[in-house]
């Protein structure tokens, strides 16, 4: 007879579960690191976690329920990244703070940048839970372009553009290094030196200006 757990108290065998999942991630993304996020071997990960490879599937019933489960993981630890940093009063500076932390949180965590922005794995797509840190991260990036000024779907796939180009230079020509970090002030001087003049240019009747979007993966476009 299967008696639910009392509200209000915690369901243990559910926390030894979600332990054990979190458990089996950690060390996915230790072989993932070794061999590559494709080469994953299912066998070799029940090992690590003293398991069954039968009992892994208890907790994924698939490799790419993994996978999904360690692109959440990877988006929930760069959206704490950013969480967590300080508030400098300066919407430039700011920018310019979030810019190098994408760039150096790639360089420093290769195997959960490719999963969260290059596509490795043939037919895998994040579901829509797996995908929501992803999506907070991005409105936090809104906000930090719109205190600096941005006004515009455009101003928001230009950024990404930027921030993207510097994370993949930095992760294939650098890895681990800070070359394209040091780069952040640059890029964003330029991209709001562009805003101020397209601004002055709506004002004359130049350009059209319109709403920026809530759509997109992150503002590191996969």
């Amino acid at each position: 007879m299967n008696i639910p757990p009392v509200a209000g108290k915690p369901d243990r065998r559910a926390a030894r579960h979600e332990a054990k999942r979190q458990s089996i991630v950690a060390q996915a993304w230790v072989l993932a690191e070794r061999d590559g996020l494709g080469a994953i071997s299912m066998r070799d990960l029940a090992e690590r976690v003293d398991l069954r490879q039968p009992s892994l599937y208890a907790y994924f019933d698939s490799k790419l329920a993994l996978y999904d489960a360690m692109f959440a993981d990877a988006n929930r630890q760069l959206l704490a990244t950013v969480r967590q940093l300080p508030d400098l009063g300066s919407p430039r500076a700011a920018l310019v703070q979030f810019v190098e932390t994408c760039v150096r949180f790639s360089s420093r965590n290769i195997v959960r940048h490719q999963l969260m922005f290059d596509r490795p794995i043939p037919g895998f797509e994040p579901s829509e839970q797996a995908f929501r840190p992803a999506l907070e991260f991005y409105q936090i990036a809104v906000l930090r372009l719109g205190a600096a000024g941005a006004s515009g779907q455009e101003d928001v796939d230009v950024f990404s553009s930027l921030v993207s180009g510097l994370s993949h230079q930095q992760v294939a020509n650098d890895p681990g290094g800070d070359r394209w970090v040091a780069h952040a002030p640059r890029v964003v001087d330029m991209l709001l030196a562009d805003i101020d003049r397209r601004r002055g240019d709506a004002r004359r009747g130049r350009l059209p200006t319109g709403p920026i979007s809530d759509q997109g993966l992150s503002i590191t476009d996969r």
